[in-house]
């Protein structure tokens, strides 16, 4: 069974920086798409950025230009680096595998973390 840890979540002020790691137990990591979400309290859970398997990149209008998502195949590891984050960017960020048309979440959800942007 597939579990993702997500880490590197924080208080952190308006403009401020952050960066989130998830670490994917599979045994071959490489061939799958994977992607970042969020949920904001009250909020439905959405797609913020994806990186494929051949390495294409894919982000939500809300944070192109501000986050930066990749991978290190090696370690089973995807990360979201964030940059000039916004009080709106508060949420629960969780990693997954996206699938289907829907981004559907291909493995059950890790326990997310959290990102407060607050001053």
């Amino acid at each position: 069974q597939v579990q993702l840890a997500e880490s590197g979540g924080g208080l952190v002020q308006p403009g401020g920086s952050l960066r989130l790691s998830c670490v994917a137990s599979m045994r071959i990591f490489s061939v799958y798409d994977m992607g970042w979400y969020r949920q904001a309290p009250g909020k439905q859970r959405e797609l913020v950025a994806a990186i494929t398997s051949g390495g294409n990149l894919n982000y939500a209008d809300s944070v192109k230009g501000r986050f930066t998502i990749s991978r290190v195949n090696a370690k089973n590891t995807v990360y979201l680096q964030m940059n000039s984050l916004k009080p709106e960017d508060t949420a629960v960020y969780y990693c997954n595998a996206p699938t289907g048309g829907n981004y559907s979440p291909r493995f059950n959800w890790g326990q997310g973390t959290q990102v407060t942007v607050s001053s």
